[in-house]
């Protein structure tokens, strides 16, 4: 067998490997590095405002209770018009009702005051005032029936417009809770705004283009600290020759996590 291949951790690079450094080399102070660790902490806050008010829970409240509704007022539109064409047909029962009745009271007139002598008119007015009669009964039940009706449609139309009302008091109040909610959120997020603005503009210029170039790339964190030799960027541990390299860095060398390539920043509780 062949001489053993170097030793390889999961995750990270072959001990022989380059160290961490990339070209060309980037220095800043050590507080300038912790520095931009308050960069990320506040970027971090940023974004958590950020996410916090696109997934307020008034945002889904208040899209179901708009829902709720448009099929409400859409029912109740359907029952207006009900009770609307249940109206005019009423109107127009009650209309037909009163014509037969004149007709026959004037029928009933004619026979009463003896101008009709002909038994053949007679029995023939008889027979009209019997038919109007009835037709007026027919037409009398019609009336009762589209009254029902619309008796009917009216109380639709009470109760749906009683739940629209309950239903826009909980939209506006749920409209009102967002609105509180989104301006506390963007209040906070002006002050955190201001306050990244004043710590990065205390970074170097170069180190800060690094950061926010590297944070774009790597889901808004660009620099994780060195914790007990672990990078909280990637969560995973040196292995000893990434920790000799750090040990033997200048403390002004801007380094790089091997793994996933944040700037590494070292602090006292590096493990060093």
């Amino acid at each position: 067998m062949g001489p053993a291949g170097p030793c390889l951790e999961a995750g990270h690079r072959p001990l022989d490997h380059p160290p961490l450094f990339w070209s060309p080399q980037l220095n800043a102070a050590p507080a300038d590095q912790i520095r931009l660790l308050d960069v990320q902490a506040l970027d971090v806050r940023l974004s958590q405002l950020a996410h916090k008010r696109k997934s307020l829970p008034e945002h889904a409240e208040i899209e179901s209770l708009t829902a709720d509704l448009a099929q409400l007022r859409d029912l109740l539109v359907a029952s207006q018009t009900e009770e609307s064409d249940t109206a005019r047909e009423q109107t127009k029962a009650e209309q037909d009702v009163d014509l037969v009745r004149q007709r026959a009271v004037r029928d009933q007139q004619r026979l009463d005051s003896g101008a009709v002598t002909s038994p053949k008119d007679l029995e023939s007015l008889q027979r009209e005032i019997a038919s109007l009669a009835k037709r007026q009964g027919d037409l009398e039940d019609v009336v009762l029936e589209v009254m029902e009706r619309r008796e009917s449609a009216q109380e639709r139309v009470t109760e749906l417009t009683a739940r629209v009302s309950a239903v826009q008091a909980k939209v506006d109040d749920a409209t009102a809770r967002r609105d509180a909610a989104t301006q506390a959120l963007d209040d906070e997020t002006a002050t955190v705004t201001k306050e990244r603005e004043v710590v990065a503009g205390s970074v170097p210029a170069d180190l800060l283009k690094l950061y926010d170039r590297l944070r774009a790339q790597s889901g808004g964190v660009g620099a994780a600290r060195l914790y007990q030799r672990r990078c909280e960027g990637c969560r995973l541990e040196l292995n000893i020759t990434e920790v000799n390299d750090v040990k033997a860095a200048s403390p002004d060398t801007v380094l790089r996590c091997e793994n996933c390539h944040r700037i590494l920043v070292r602090t006292a509780e590096s493990g060093l």
